[in-house]
């Protein structure tokens, strides 16, 4: 009876029955081994230092030009309007064209750089700022300015639209709110220090240099940014120009709506269905197509959608608290000056708590903190909209950075759940989602401003600030809804 042999008896029987010696397998093997083509390493997570910590130069040197190029201008309208003899509500266009462009571009352009690669679409976008801030340093009448403008608002939604995912790609995953909290704060001082330093540049020079500084600062970011950006190589697929177009044409229409809703209503109307009909058109193109430029693939994902809901009701209530807080306390006899100075404490208080949010998000869970920042900034704006401003004064302030401290809780965690709820392929469009979200947020908090002011009368600004409330109460249930999600 044959006895029943072991693996290794089994192997070298098979070598012999095939007329092959168990060392010359050994020898077949390694040189199959040596002839193979080496498995790919697995993707790097971020940046190695120093590369790193440049990385993060150029990408906030980006934010921050972007930020400031924006809030500056504000100051400088009245000097602008004067002369190139235009009237306020024209100049406002040097303000709104700019904005428009971004809105409706920053989709179509984080699908581009996920085509493409983060890295190009963003320093050519960074490039294009620049090169249009020079345009508009030299522009000799409003009609070159305001298509200078224009071009700056593509450069700037080039920028905005793939800052998180360059984020993504330059940070390792265990860092991604900590990195997150970094960009926060970067938006945060750029936007309080933007009225100062416009002020300070004014004080010595024509506003043409408020656009012309834009551009050396640009120049090194972009120098930087060649070096050490993280070289995302993109998907290659072909660029949707149809569903580009949709996509302007959606936001556009229903922007101009917007702002025509309250001054003529039957255009408004018109604009908006049509905005609707090219919205619908727009999403059933997308349904069907595996990364499409309408992200709805990531707001199936349950996790983000309500994150999405949350950031724009959020940042609805900073504007509309934000826009209405100099009314509110121009009525209760503050000067400019004063008011100035009361509300400075609310950006200051986002300075600090998104980046230390940003930090904790790693370690603890977002919905929570998101939770807590929503309450803290109901809490303070319902002590300010209830109680007699007038001889406050520190305790104003006080409350100030708490909606400021409020909102900086929110928002890093906020975008660390979209962000790192995306796959990373799909980091662009999720970047990309996150400035849209900010930018729907910004606009129905002012429009609702508007409606109270124009419904409420004397009392608009306090009906407005109980708007902010409400839209702070739903952004933190929301948030705390992705509980388990």
């Amino acid at each position: 009876m044959e006895q029943p042999r072991t693996p290794g008896q089994a192997r070298a029987g098979q070598g012999r029955a095939g007329g092959r010696s168990g060392r010359e397998e050994r020898i077949d093997t390694i040189s199959e081994r040596r002839a193979a083509p080496a498995a790919a390493p697995p993707e790097a997570d971020g940046l190695p230092q120093p590369r790193r910590s440049l990385a993060v130069i150029a990408i906030s040197l980006s934010i921050a030009m972007t930020v400031l190029d924006s809030s500056m201008l504000n100051v400088a309208l009245p000097g602008i309007a004067r002369d190139l003899g235009i009237t306020p509500a024209t100049a406002t266009w040097l303000l709104n064209a700019y904005q428009l462009t971004v809105v409706t571009t920053l989709l179509p352009l984080a699908s581009l750089g996920e085509s493409l690669g983060f890295r190009r679409v963003f320093l050519t976008g960074f490039l294009l700022f620049a090169g249009a801030a020079l345009g508009a340093a030299t522009a000799g009448s409003f009609e070159a300015l305001l298509g200078f403008r224009i071009l700056q608002g593509l450069g700037a939604a080039a920028v905005m639209s793939l800052t998180a995912g360059m984020i993504r790609h330059t940070y390792p995953a265990k860092d991604l709110g900590k990195a997150l909290g970094i960009n926060a704060m970067v938006v945060a001082v750029s936007g309080a220090s933007a009225p100062s330093l416009a002020a300070a540049i004014l004080a010595v020079a024509p506003w043409p240099v408020l656009f012309a500084v834009n551009v050396p600062v640009s120049l090194v970011g972009i120098a930087i940014g060649l070096r050490a950006l993280p070289n995302h190589p993109g998907t290659r697929r072909r660029f949707d120009w149809t569903s580009a177009g949709l996509n302007v044409a959606t936001l556009g229409l229903f922007f101009f709506g917007l702002d025509l809703l309250l001054h003529e209503t039957l255009p408004a109307l018109g604009l908006m269905a049509a905005a609707g009909l090219a919205g619908t058109v727009l999403v059933k193109r997308q349904l069907s197509r595996p990364a499409p430029l309408l992200p709805v693939d990531l707001l199936r994902i349950r996790i983000i959608a309500l994150s999405v809901l949350a950031a724009i009701s959020a940042f609805g209530a900073w504007y509309a608290s934000y826009v209405s807080l100099p009314f509110l306390l121009h009525g209760e006899g503050f000067s400019q000056v004063m008011t100035g100075l009361v509300m400075t404490p609310w950006p200051l208080g986002m300075a600090v708590s998104a980046p230390l949010a940003g930090k904790l998000s790693d370690r603890v869970p977002s919905w929570v903190l998101g939770g807590i920042g929503m309450a803290v900034l109901g809490g303070a704006l319902a002590v300010i909209s209830l109680v007699p401003l007038a001889g406050m004064g520190w305790a104003l302030g006080g409350l100030m950075w708490l909606c400021g401290a409020g909102f900086g809780c929110f928002t890093t965690p906020n975008n660390r759940t979209m962000l790192g709820a995306a796959p990373k392929t799909r980091a662009g469009s999720a970047g990309g989602m996150q400035a849209t979200a900010r930018l729907l947020g910004t606009t129905l908090g002012t429009t609702v401003v508007g409606i109270c002011f124009q419904v409420a009368g004397e009392d608009g600004p306090r009906v407005a600030l109980f708007c902010a409330i409400g839209f702070a109460l739903l952004a933190g249930l929301l948030s705390c809804s992705r509980r388990g999600a």
